[in-house]
């Protein structure tokens, strides 16, 4: 519920400040939001175990040209010490904010470590890396502000042989696009838990074409960090994956 004492000014500001992640959102977003006549909030699903306290909230405002807008925010803290600092992150795009909580409450945090069975060597975690997929499921495009979505995968990836201008060209003819987890698994990397998600951002361009983004969500990091890779091709991300493994 939103808070009747609080403008709209103020709690589009306050979601702005407390948000780790509110300069990866679209400028335009954030210009149509400063129009913004009125706000209401809600809790949209949550996740609780000993490990992660996890809840997502809707924000919708009323522009001033009587359309809507919708931010989608991401709070979390470990369950294991309730005085740790709640985390909160801000999405524009729901699909995003589908992938983030997945990656808190699913592959990257609640699946289970290789490490916690004997006998269960680096050859192994080798091995289901490079697994082949699970058969794929039929692909729905949903047309959503697939242009910007495209620019914002490209924007967060962090390796250097990310794809290049070709490829942001060619995505800037997206009109619509489907986003599917194709991988996740919780592994142990030289004695660290590292947790390792992929997935396929496959977009339907103009001329009816496709093409796709291959992002890897990984901690296999010196601090643990969360880090993004994204390749042309699925074959490359997992070679990056494997490569991941003997990381400290």
């Amino acid at each position: 519920m939103s808070d009747p004492y609080e403008t709209t000014e103020q709690h589009l500001d306050r979601l702005l400040r407390r948000a780790l992640n509110s300069f990866d959102l679209p400028d335009s977003t954030v210009d149509l939001l400063g129009s913004a006549l009125a706000h209401s909030s809600s809790l949209y699903s949550s996740h609780h175990s000993p490990v992660l306290h996890r809840e997502t909230y809707r924000h919708t405002f009323l522009l001033a040209d009587g359309s809507d807008l919708t931010l989608w925010e991401l709070v979390h803290s470990g369950g294991r010490d309730e005085q740790e600092s709640r985390r909160h992150e801000l999405y524009a795009d729901e699909g995003d904010a589908h992938i983030a909580a997945a990656r808190l409450a699913g592959s990257l945090s609640d699946a289970p470590a290789f490490g916690d069975e004997a006998g269960r060597g680096e050859m192994e975690t080798l091995t289901v890396l490079m697994s082949a997929p699970p058969a794929p499921t039929p692909r729905t495009y949903a047309p959503d502000n697939s242009a910007d979505h495209a620019r914002r995968v490209l924007r967060r990836a962090e390796n250097g042989d990310r794809p290049g201008e070709e490829k942001a060209r060619l995505l800037r003819a997206a009109f619509a696009h489907h986003i599917t987890q194709v991988f996740g698994r919780q592994c142990e990397v030289d004695g660290q838990k590292a947790g390792f998600t992929l997935y396929e951002h496959a977009f339907l361009l103009l001329d009816g074409s496709e093409t796709s983004l291959w992002e890897v969500e990984h901690t296999a990091t010196p601090d643990g960090r969360h880090m993004c890779e994204v390749y042309e091709d699925e074959e490359t991300a997992r070679a990056a994956m494997e490569s991941r493994t003997g990381i400290c």
